[in-house]
């Protein structure tokens, strides 16, 4: 499986200039809040499709007074090939993003995905059965988008779709003609999206896919949509003929409420504990967290048998809220692991099990030192300019 090779920041966050090699396949990130641990990875899961762990704008990611930034990286496949992939800003047009492979420009975030892989979990989704939907169908659609780049193309395409529609409603004398045409299009691209949905929840659900790793409970997915209830009983055209109609109806009550009631836009997410039944969201902060893991976990390698090749993973402050028997079972499941392992931590000690399993890092002042000695990482002649 490809392994990270070395990863290079130019006036990215708060990173001047950095370059790291890892030593091992599982590393460990230890530092105070703040140093920028969070970034590091961050930095990784913008070379995959979609807008990284944070969500955030290119705009928001250069480095306080610097007008461009950079992010690259070597991956190294077991035959020795290597695959260098990098973003930043557009020189001619800074506030967007620029991709290249292997040197060469390729149009859009989606073409690096046939290149690299990965799956992440942050403290931020500790709180998703707490907060709205929104965040846990974005939860949801990132696993989505791993295993099938093209379920982006085909939410953008429906959320373009709504807004349109939205804004004819709005302005009250619309040509239904032309609502009727963005109602097609509302109606295709959701049922695709919920397709696929279904799809990534029906493998993780499979018995076989959701063997959860050893100490983690066993955790079922559903999706909450009533086009998903309809594709489960009848064919994608036949849903999409009904969701045409059910827009065509709903007009005078989108108008009033001022958005559309019905769309892939609406979907939510459950998650609960297959042994118990308990929702996720009645369950202990430390069983949400350890739900969450095993969800994650399990996806990591559904993606390594779909694909053939095993993803990056990159979890953040991933012991927090968890025992010390789920602690443990976290560092056994990731021993052998066949991609690169990112975790992130406040205090080393507690990372100690993977001692002479892992490689520990400590970050302080923009600089990332291995501990053991080893002379620190910085940007050498890899220092990777905006692209």
């Amino acid at each position: 499986m490809a392994r990270l090779e070395r990863l290079a920041l130019t006036d990215f966050r708060n990173y001047a200039r950095l370059a790291w090699r890892p030593e091992a396949a599982v590393n460990v990130i230890t530092g105070e809040n703040g140093t920028g641990k969070t970034n590091l990875l961050e930095a990784l899961s913008l070379l995959v499709p979609g807008r990284g762990l944070r969500g955030a704008r290119g705009a928001e990611m250069a480095r306080y007074g610097a007008p461009l930034w950079g992010v690259a990286a070597r991956f190294v496949a077991p035959d020795g090939v290597p695959s260098d992939l990098s973003t930043g800003s557009d020189p001619a047009r800074p506030e967007r993003r620029a991709f290249r492979r292997d040197g060469e420009t390729v149009r859009g975030r989606g073409a690096l995905a046939d290149s690299l892989s990965a799956v992440w979990l942050t403290p931020q989704m500790d709180r998703l059965f707490q907060d709205g939907l929104p965040g846990r169908r974005r939860f949801l659609d990132r696993l989505v988008v791993a295993l099938e780049p093209g379920h982006a193309r085909e939410l953008a395409a429906h959320d373009q779709s709504v807004t349109q529609r939205n804004r004819l409603l709005a302005g009250g004398r619309a040509d239904p003609a032309w609502l009727a045409a963005l109602e097609d299009s509302m109606a295709r691209h959701a049922v695709a999206a919920t397709a696929a949905r279904l799809v990534l929840t029906d493998r993780l659900n499979d018995e076989g896919a959701l063997g959860a790793p050893e100490g983690f409970p066993s955790a079922r997915l559903e999706l909450l949509c009533p086009i998903a209830e309809q594709l489960r009983a009848r064919p994608a055209l036949a849903v999409e003929d009904w969701l045409r109609g059910r827009l065509a109806a709903g007009r005078a009550a989108d108008a009033a409420r001022g958005g559309a009631g019905m769309g892939a836009h609406r979907a939510d997410m459950a998650l609960s504990d297959r042994a118990s039944g308990r929702p996720a969201a009645q369950a202990s902060t430390g069983q949400q967290k350890a739900l969450l893991l095993g969800v994650v976990l399990a996806h990591a390698a559904l993606m390594t048998r779909h694909r053939g090749e095993a993803p990056v993973i990159l979890l953040d402050e991933p012991l927090v809220h968890l025992d010390e028997r789920r602690r443990e079972a976290l560092f056994r499941s990731l021993e052998g692991a066949e991609g690169t392992v990112l975790m992130t931590g406040t205090d080393a000690d507690l990372f100690y099990p993977l001692r002479g399993r892992a490689a520990f890092c400590t970050l302080s002042d923009g600089v990332l030192r291995p501990m053991g000695g080893n002379p620190p990482a910085d940007a050498g002649s890899m220092d990777p300019k905006p692209v």
